[in-house]
């Protein structure tokens, strides 16, 4: 066998259409295209577009409520807490807020504040300075002789 015998299989390499080619190649004029029009011409792909027709995603109607004031908020779960204490992220004599949670990595950044959810277990008698908790959270840390501080709401100024 020499390189000069090397050879595909039969029909293994399919020569591609070359289109608009003239009228016996079956592919010439408008090469498959149709006639004339937006969508003859290359490079268009109109989606959600219906001829001129209103699109059926501004026909139907809107529906609920955004509210664009949300809060974002970091959950994050006792047992989260317990672990990052056991790790020896977070010290359990001082008291724990949002800057010793980012400075743990127990949360990435701090967002509108944390909240405390009820997950898991905690063992460690802890202060948490958060801005909001669930009752099961407030329960736990509670049961294992800690304490939940919940910021004050800010009153809406008027």
């Amino acid at each position: 066998m020499r390189l000069n015998e090397l050879s595909d299989n039969p029909g293994a390499a399919k020569d591609r259409k070359r289109v608009g080619r003239g009228i016996g190649s079956g592919k010439g004029k408008t090469s498959g295209r149709g006639v004339k029009g937006q969508k003859s011409r290359t490079g268009v792909a109109i989606k959600g577009f219906e001829g001129g027709q209103m699109p059926l995603h501004r026909r139907l109607p809107k529906r609920g409520f955004v509210n664009i004031f949300r809060k974002k908020w970091n959950e994050v779960s006792v047992g989260r807490v317990q672990t990052a204490i056991e790790a020896g992220k977070l010290d359990a004599g001082a008291p724990i807020d949002v800057a010793a949670l980012v400075a743990a990595g127990v949360v990435r950044r701090a967002k509108d504040g944390v909240r405390l959810l009820g997950n898991g277990e905690i063992t460690s008698a802890v202060t948490l300075v958060v801005d909001g908790a669930s009752q099961s959270a407030i329960q736990a840390v509670e049961k294992a002789g800690g304490k939940v501080e919940v910021k004050a709401k800010a009153e809406a100024s008027a």
